[in-house]
This record gives C-alpha cells, structure tokens and sequence, in this order.
C-alpha cells in the first residue's frame, strides 16, 4: 500500500482480536513514530509501550473515552515534557504510527488521558512530563456490522485560496 493510500483509507478502529501484534511490526510502527519531525528537531517525545492486561485495563481508567484499551494488545502512551513539549509533536509522532500500522494491515486508534495522576502512578514518568495521549494497535476485528464512515466535508468547502472566503 503507497503512502496515499494508507492515509485516505486509514480509519479509526477500536475492536481488535486477541492475537498479539508480532515484535517485527511493532518495531516498524515505533519506528515511524521516531522518525516524525519535531519542533527544532528537540525530539522531545518518548513513548512507553504498555502490552501488559493489567496495565491496559488500568489505562482505561485514566481517559473519558478510553473503556476499549483493555481489548487493545498495545497502547503506546507519548510522554512529553510538561514544559517545552509541542502538541504538534505528539500529533505528528501518532499519526505516523497509525499510519504505519495500517500499511501492516493493523487496526489503530488515538486516545486522550484526561487523568495524569493515575496515569503518572501507573507508567511511574516523573512529575516535569505528562502523557496527554495514545495509540492503540491490534489486528482488527470482524466489524460487528456494517455501518458507513462518516464522509469527509469537500474539498471546495474546506479549502480557501489567498484568503478566507467562507
């Protein structure tokens, strides 16, 4: 699958299978993450992989919207510095591991910790960093039915030339 492709058809899955993601295809998407830009090239960003069910489960508790991370065979939590770490970083250095897994036939999804303290507690980074997200990966499961994706605004009404026109 090209670059292209894996981006326009990449989509956000939350259902995966038990089977674990193999060490090699592991390594190939925080590979990708590594090699994101960042900021002045600081490489601030660090990744802990969590694979542990006990963890995984736990991490559900740590974001609003987090309760399918205990299924997730692999949560790669980005821990940055609470000073001088660029969100544009951590979106960078997600997508381009969601985009990879795709490419390796992988399901994904971003989560968003709302809860540093359990979160600290449980990765155990230190007090100057924070962990405001994640991707999770795993091989996809069987949809549970078919439901559309929701359609993408046009391209016409997205963009503007020279100057806002909308």
């Amino acid at each position: 699958m090209d670059a292209y492709q894996a981006i326009v058809t990449k989509r956000d899955t939350r259902s995966f299978t038990s089977e674990p993601v193999s060490g090699d295809d592991l390594h190939r998407v925080l590979q990708a993450g590594r090699m994101a830009g960042s900021a002045k090239n600081q490489q601030l960003n660090r990744i802990v992989v969590v694979t542990d069910p006990g963890d995984r489960a736990a991490l559900a508790g740590c974001g609003r919207f987090a309760d399918w991370l205990p299924a997730c065979p692999v949560v790669l939590v980005i821990v940055v510095p609470t000073e001088g770490g660029k969100a544009f970083d951590i979106g960078r250095m997600a997508q381009n591991m969601m985009v990879a897994a795709h490419g390796l036939g992988l399901a994904s999804c971003p989560v968003t910790f709302h809860h540093e303290a359990p979160l600290r507690e449980l990765l155990g980074y230190p007090e100057d960093h924070e962990a405001p997200m994640g991707v999770g990966i795993g091989h996809p499961a069987p949809p549970a039915e078919a439901r559309p994706s929701a359609p993408r605004i046009p391209l016409d009404e997205l963009v503007d030339w020279d100057r806002w026109q909308a």
